[in-house]
């Protein structure tokens, strides 16, 4: 078996999608697909022919079955997918205009379910520091025991000079406030080599509009920090490099039918592209802005485009 070249770890749950946008009420559609930002970049990644490993934990219910086989399926290695003897994680999406999204949660701090409840005794830190990436989400910093997981293959990974990618991926439902999730996510940022996140975290987490200057701030502001990657949406993506490298790609332009999992695209293909194979920034977020577009042409957070439809969709289309 080939070793797994990027894990990611975190929140492994239930997207449960209405089939139209507004309010939900009596006999409101609903599509059950995989969420969580960590299986959605992991299958981005299989997808673009690279090995990737799921580190997370599921309940022993049906949904938990869905999930485990939905990562196999789309080839990710799921050894470190644990069960637990609780139900599985649920995110309930709202849909709004132009594909935009918003969530709410079945977990903590609501309710207890599977995908916090990952231990160190769950993982073989030494297996899993054999891998070139390690990637993790901030929305599971919010929580032990999952988040002491994360801060000891983070703080390890990082001895050893894996790349380890960070995405605050901030959500309203599981904070209590911003101030508290960016003063917990700082812990992680020390330790992050790449970070990734969008635009909505730069109004809403950092409280900033300038979203250049912030890049160089946080730059200047952790020594370890080598990239800082900014997903505009419709805009693009703003790329910032601690060597004083910065590129700024416009988006793709399209008719976004479900924006969920765009981000989760595009740092899958930047992690493909630039880390992992090395190529060029400007190659990379080109590539990783079109996953992100072609993943909102499809409903679904794991929709993903597989290599052979990425690279024919940016050799077919300008950006116009």
């Amino acid at each position: 078996m080939a070793q797994v070249e990027a894990y990611c770890i975190g929140e492994l749950l239930v997207d449960v999608i209405p089939k139209r946008e507004g309010r939900y009420y009596e006999g409101l559609e609903l599509e059950v697909h995989l969420g969580g930002a960590p299986a959605n970049v992991c299958i981005g990644i299989s997808l673009l022919n690279h090995k990737s490993g799921v580190i997370a934990s599921v309940g022993n219910d049906p949904f938990g079955d869905f999930l485990i086989n939905f990562l196999k399926e789309k080839g990710v290695d799921t050894k470190y997918v644990m069960r637990k003897n609780m139900r599985t994680s649920l995110a309930f999406v709202l849909l709004k205009e132009k594909g935009e999204r918003d969530f709410f949660f079945y977990a903590k701090p609501w309710t207890l379910t599977a995908f916090t409840e990952l231990t160190n005794s769950d993982i073989s830190v030494d297996d899993i520091l054999k891998a070139k990436v390690i990637y993790a989400s901030g929305v599971s910093t919010a929580f032990e025991p999952i988040s002491n997981v994360i801060k000891e293959l983070f703080i390890n990974g990082y001895k050893k000079d894996i790349v380890t990618v960070f995405d605050p991926n901030y959500r309203k439902d599981i904070w209590s406030n911003e101030q508290n999730a960016l003063e917990v996510m700082e812990e992680y940022f020390r330790y992050t080599r790449v970070l990734s996140m969008g635009i909505d975290e730069v109004r809403d987490m950092f409280k900033v509009s300038d979203y250049k200057k912030l890049a160089r701030d946080l730059i200047s502001s952790y020594e370890n920090l080598k990239i800082v990657a900014i997903r505009m949406g419709d805009k693009g993506a703003y790329v910032y490099a601690k060597e004083g490298e910065e590129i700024e790609v416009p988006a793709y332009k399209i008719e976004p039918v479900d924006t969920t999992g765009a981000g989760d695209a595009w740092t899958a293909a930047f992690i493909v592209y630039y880390i992992l194979e090395s190529k060029s920034l400007e190659t990379s977020v080109k590539y990783a802005n079109a996953a992100g577009a072609l993943k909102c042409l499809r409903r679904g957070a794991a929709s993903f485009p597989k290599r052979e439809e990425l690279e024919s969709f940016v050799n077919s289309y300008s950006i116009s």
